[in-house]
């Protein structure tokens, strides 16, 4: 089902899938880590998740949030771990990654076929791209905290995002 979800400029893109509600159980996914291997919900059994979504980390926005969080990493628990999660392939986040020197957070690919995008709804199928979004996932795969941004080059709310995780510890 698609909604109205993601401005570009003066185009809105609909978004297709629901948005997920807080206490919704997070639903599971399988994603591509950099070396083409499979990751699921569950290999991050028994942490926190901040799962901050992008629409492609070589765009200024979505480069500032996924620095924001590399730093922010050195000062959370290890009970806290942050995807980042984008349409972007394997080999192009392990290249960004690298010339960024960011090593903190995982970066994830829905590119092969965009399970998460859909399930998580931040699918804007018209550009095969994630809409920004970021959520908060406690240790029993349980939604404490869900942000969507409407308007494509617009931030997310990281101190909100960091205190929902560090209370969940």
């Amino acid at each position: 089902m698609a909604r109205a979800g993601m401005r570009i400029g003066e185009i809105e893109y609909p978004v297709q899938g629901e948005m997920l509600q807080v206490g919704a159980v997070a639903p599971n996914f399988k994603l591509m880590a950099n070396n083409w291997t499979a990751k699921t919900l569950g290999d991050y059994a028994g942490k926190v998740k901040i799962i901050s979504v992008v629409p492609s980390l070589d765009t200024r926005v979505c480069s500032a949030q996924t620095h924001y969080f590399n730093k922010a990493a050195s000062d959370l628990s290890e009970a806290i771990v942050i995807l980042t999660v984008s349409a972007d392939l394997p080999y192009a986040q392990r290249r960004w990654c690298g010339a960024e020197g960011v090593d903190r957070v995982e970066t994830l690919s829905d590119h092969k076929d965009m399970n998460f995008s859909e399930a998580y709804g931040v699918h804007v199928c018209d550009l095969r791209i994630c809409q920004r979004a970021c959520f908060v996932v406690d240790k029993n795969d349980v939604v404490q905290y869900a942000e969507y941004m409407p308007v494509i080059g617009s931030e997310i709310n990281f101190e909100a995002v960091l205190a929902t995780a560090r209370e969940l510890v």
